[in-house]
């Protein structure tokens, strides 16, 4: 085979034949005639723009999670954290699989019930007057401008690598071509538009990046030829050592403490969900399907997308030893192994699961600007209508605002790094807010400043530079953020009771509420207990025991992978009996 720096010239001198352009010109085309197909069903309300007219079935909104969290970067993202991490480096994203199970069993069922447009405005149910008003803007402005600008700012840097680095297209064009289209059925058609879309797109992303997996470790010599070439290589300059690649586990005190931090710590913050995921869930027909699509999205995160991507990676280091930017490893590997046709499958399934991404985050940051924005501060008596015109604008904007990140930034792992540090010291007090009916709006307020304005100032701190610093600023914004906004809730007059009362009458939370409670004894809460706990712990065991065995099978090692697989049928059955009579509250 040729060389790397070759191929990609290769492609970028118009390797790319025409077999290759009709492949991705008709996945562009199917995926705007999708989501305008969609434009009347989307459109007939506010409701439907931004949660679907809350129809979702399980499989459908499970699906659109699952491939908005899979764009052009995350591959290349997990390429370079295999190279110079190894597998246990991994650790950082897989933590979150007992972040998502937790918010199954013990959150989405609350979300659902709730029956609102965003997460912000769920802050005005359940807190009251300006304390409320405040945080709830503050939350808006900081999830659409901020966490939503950073998130799409990524996601234009991993398609602006592949375009530029790879393909030769000229980066900025071809960006704005993508986020145009995008733009047109988001714009069009709303959350309806999306989901549909994703649907299309996450079936193409699966197949490309399946097909480029099972090529590259056929031409290697299969699982164990792979495995041993890969050990012998990784001993080179910036890889991460024959000792590391292929351990599940880290070595070291430092890698050790490190993992610790993953699996104790991190995930508290998802356990309550967010973002688009939560408005995902809102869109949902009730709390079974919202805990249903959770798991489904779980299940396809970890176990099935993650072994094409990390294959490639390990691949990658028998193939390209010496690479500048490691995070070009994965196209570049698509470059020099995939024939044409699968070539421009490959391509296309890149740009669709951009195009997922992009919209969705469009679409989730106009709804913050609309709902918690312009319609709660300066127009709370707007028609649908106009709320709509809004959000299109809104949409607009975002796509500027991301355009405007992307060129500041140069590494998709350090932003998912700053990104989560940003909402690190908020993320225990929100998740607070369901079980403890003492926290109020003027903590969490005083949680979210806090941990803003640490998160940046510890990075001008020099000996807590740079990517391996991470636990340890994110530690300390976790700290800070936490005391500042128990310290804050205790020293301020409490939620009114009518506010409180009328929050647990409509959510109907669990945790120590027995104030609220004793004046409400007529509201039922669902039993959040025993078979919780069992079917949160069987979900991860069944997760995890699922991801590993399927890794080692496809790392030679096949006696314990099928061990592997098998604990995790039996997990997942046991997990089955529990979901089939455990009581998520449905109304």
């Amino acid at each position: 085979m040729s060389d790397p720096a070759a191929a990609a010239a290769g492609i970028a001198a118009g390797a790319l034949n025409t077999l290759d352009a009709v492949i991705i010109g008709v996945t562009l085309l199917a995926s705007l005639t999708v989501g305008l197909a969609m434009g009347r069903r989307g459109t007939s309300s506010l409701s439907n723009y931004l949660v679907a007219g809350r129809k979702l079935p399980w499989w459908l909104a499970g699906t659109s999670i699952v491939a908005t969290s899979f764009a052009a970067d995350t591959p290349l993202a997990i390429a370079r954290i295999v190279r110079t991490r190894g597998l246990s480096g991994n650790w950082y994203w897989w933590s979150g699989a007992i972040a998502f199970a937790a918010c199954m069993f013990f959150f989405a069922p609350l979300w659902q019930r709730s029956r609102l447009l965003t997460d912000a405005e769920l802050l005005e149910l359940r807190y009251a007057g300006r304390p409320a008003a405040t945080l709830r803007g503050l939350q808006g402005s900081y999830r659409a401008i901020i966490a939503n600008g950073v998130t799409m700012g990524w996601v234009l840097l991993g398609m602006r690598k592949i375009a530029d680095a790879v393909f030769g297209w000229p980066p900025t064009w071809t960006i704005v071509a993508l986020v145009i289209l995008a733009l047109i059925y988001t714009w069009s058609a709303g959350l309806w538009g999306v989901v549909v879309t994703d649907l299309l797109q996450f079936t193409l992303a699966m197949i490309g990046s399946v097909a480029l997996a099972a090529i590259v470790l056929h031409d290697l010599g299969g699982p164990a030829a792979l495995a041993a070439k890969a050990t012998a290589a990784a001993d080179g300059p910036g890889l991460a050592g024959s000792e590391r690649l292929l351990s599940w586990l880290p070595s070291g005190d430092v890698a050790l403490a490190t993992f610790g931090f993953y699996v104790l710590v991190q995930w508290w913050g998802g356990a309550e969900g967010g973002g688009f995921l939560v408005q995902r869930l809102f869109a949902t027909r009730d709390e079974r399907h919202a805990a249903l699509a959770l798991l489904w999205f779980t299940v396809a995160h970890f176990v099935l997308r993650t072994w094409p991507w990390l294959i490639v990676g390990i691949a990658s280091v028998v193939v390209l030893p010496q690479l500048a930017d490691p995070e070009l490893a994965y196209p570049i590997m698509m470059v020099r192994y995939l024939p044409h046709g699968l070539l421009g499958l490959m391509v296309a399934s890149l740009l669709a699961a951009f195009l997922s991404t992009v919209s969705t985050h469009l679409n989730w940051g106009a709804s913050y600007l609309v709902n918690d924005l312009w319609r709660r501060f300066f127009r709370p008596d707007a028609t649908d209508e106009a709320a709509i015109s809004w959000a299109r604008m809104s949409v607009i904007a975002m796509a500027a605002l991301a355009g405007a990140v992307a060129w500041q930034m140069d590494s998709i792992l350090s932003a998912w790094f700053y990104l989560a540090e940003l909402g690190a010291g908020a993320a225990l007090i929100g998740l607070s807010r369901w079980l403890w009916w003492r926290i109020n709006a003027w903590g969490e307020v005083a949680a979210l400043i806090t941990s803003l304005l640490a998160a940046n100032l510890l990075r001008l701190v020099p000996w807590l530079e740079g990517d391996n610093a991470y636990p340890i600023r994110f530690g300390i914004v976790l700290a800070l953020g936490t005391a500042a906004g128990l310290v804050t809730s205790l020293s301020t007059r409490p939620t009114p009771d009518a506010t409180l009362d009328a929050f647990y009458k409509r959510v109907r939370p669990w945790g120590w509420w027995r104030p609220v409670a004793q004046r409400n004894p007529d509201v039922q809460v669902p039993e959040v207990g025993r078979k919780a706990v069992v079917g949160w712990l069987l979900t991860v065991i069944s997760i995890y025991a699922a991801l590993f065995g399927v890794g080692e099978i496809l790392l030679g090692q096949p006696l314990i992978g099928t061990a592997g697989c098998a604990l995790a049928v039996l997990t997942g059955g046991l997990l089955w009996r529990v979901l089939r009579r455990y009581d998520f509250g449905v109304a």
